[in-house]
């Protein structure tokens, strides 16, 4: 009759249970804890998945962590193109050994056949046994048991993951089934997340690369090969404050010129627009020392925009007829130029860099000057090229000498692309680099 139970009714229930009812109860609780597991990892994966925007690294990814989910021995994720033919493959559990040896993506037929033909869950307890099997090429693994789903981007198929063999042994399961059709659903969701960012990033970079010069051709008699080239940040926004320019001067001098706004985004692209501008405006309108053109740029900076933070290095390649060019330069503080000669070590000029622009117009900053010996090689680089967070500064810089030294019998343009190369494929910051090849020059000619 109502109240509370009796202080060890539960126990008394318990030793009502028989063995068998204990068994099933032990069986239930095991298939919740088993359940509950395989949902926290379900949203693992998801979390996983969804977390890369580029996009192979996305699709390796969703191929991983589903595989790793079932328990496949073997995983693969097929890209299909317009023609529903495989135009590239990722997989998880072969060996590039096994990848080489079998030498081609699948094709449409078989089984493989019908789940392009037929884009629905597809599970196979004996391969080799189904009316659609065909034998596996050579070099490829036998497998027995085949778990396959199509992958939809916005309602189309993109292709289709396929997973073979669980490493347990035995078949695939309706709950495999179950967890790959939803891990399906969120690699859709990642592949369209991961094409708005490719097209992002590019977008961005074609905006970066469209407020960069096109180098000028050189006159006839100077003597000089210029090469340039920017690699953008890896990370968004893949558009940053860097430059390059090189400009004919009214005295046909080449002026050269390459600076570092402070910041990577949006703001310090137009920043650098208006920096690059005033300073190609003022360079050839007055034809002074290059510490005379920065001083003069960071008043304009100043009075105008507020002064913002840039580092900049501005220098005169005059020419000296049977000896080079004599480089007549002035930093606001940037990193030094790097002189590769045609024989010996590759080293730095090093010398007072000045101060920023943006900090102050009262001080001074210095000229330089040195004789770049004919076959030499110049370079102007920012500090993107030299700077890791894995490595000191004196390292990347020491490293550039290094391997410029090693480069320089190469044509310059492919020299550049073996520096930037050098870096790897990730880049933290953007690199904007200026290489000039010093021939034999004769004398220019004033345009006045």
């Amino acid at each position: 009759m109502g109240g509370e139970p009796q202080e060890g009714a539960f126990d008394g229930f318990l030793g009502r249970l028989g063995a068998e009812d204990l068994q099933r109860l032990q069986e239930s609780l095991g298939q919740i804890r088993d359940l509950h597991d395989r949902m926290k990892h379900l949203l693992e994966a998801v979390l996983a998945i969804s977390s890369e925007l580029e996009l192979n690294a996305a699709l390796r990814t969703i191929v991983e962590v589903s595989a790793d989910l079932v328990d496949a021995r073997y995983g693969a994720l097929g890209v299909l193109d317009e023609d529903g033919q495989f135009a590239d493959l990722f997989t998880c559990g072969v060996s590039q050994e096994v990848y080489d040896a079998i030498g081609r993506m699948p094709t449409t037929h078989g089984l493989l056949g019908e789940l392009v033909a037929h884009p629905r869950p597809m599970r196979v307890d004996d391969l080799q046994a189904h009316p659609a099997f065909r034998e596996f090429p050579a070099g490829h693994p036998v497998m027995r048991t085949l778990l396959g789903t199509p992958v939809l981007v916005r309602g189309t198929v993109y292709g289709n993951m396929y997973f073979a063999d669980k490493r347990t042994g035995g078949p695939f399961t309706g709950d495999d089934e179950r967890i790959i059709a939803a891990l399906a659903s969120a690699a859709g969701v990642a592949i369209e997340n991961a094409r708005l960012y490719d097209r992002l990033r590019r977008s961005t970079e074609d905006f970066q690369r469209s407020l960069l010069p096109d180098l000028p051709d050189m006159p006839d008699p100077s003597g000089l090969h210029a090469c340039a080239r920017y690699r953008p940040s890896s990370s968004l926004p893949k558009i940053g404050g860097d430059w390059y320019d090189v400009i004919i001067l009214p005295d046909g001098v080449p002026c050269l010129m390459v600076g570092d706004v402070m910041g990577h985004d949006l703001k310090s692209a137009t920043i650098m627009s208006r920096i690059s501008t005033m300073l190609r405006v003022i360079t050839y309108e007055q034809c002074e020392p290059p510490s005379y053109i920065l001083r003069r740029l960071d008043e304009v900076l100043h009075g105008l925009h507020g002064g913002p933070m840039a580092t900049v290095l501005l220098g005169r390649l005059e020419p000296c007829p049977g000896s080079g060019r004599r480089l007549c330069w002035s930093s606001a503080g940037h990193p030094p130029p790097l002189l590769v000669p045609a024989d010996g070590p590759a080293h730095y000029l090093r010398a007072d860099g000045g101060h920023p622009l943006g900090v102050t117009t009262d001080l001074s900053r210095p000229d330089h000057a040195q004789l770049i010996p004919v076959g030499s090689t110049l370079l102007l680089y920012t500090d993107g090229l030299v700077e890791d967070p894995a490595h000191s500064l004196d390292d990347g810089l020491d490293s550039l000498a290094h391997r410029a030294s090693d480069l320089r019998h190469l044509p310059l343009e492919e020299m550049c692309d073996q520096l930037l190369r050098h870096r790897g494929d990730h880049f933290t910051d953007d690199v904007a680099l200026l290489a000039l090849r010093i021939g034999p020059c004769a004398p220019v000619m004033s345009a006045g």
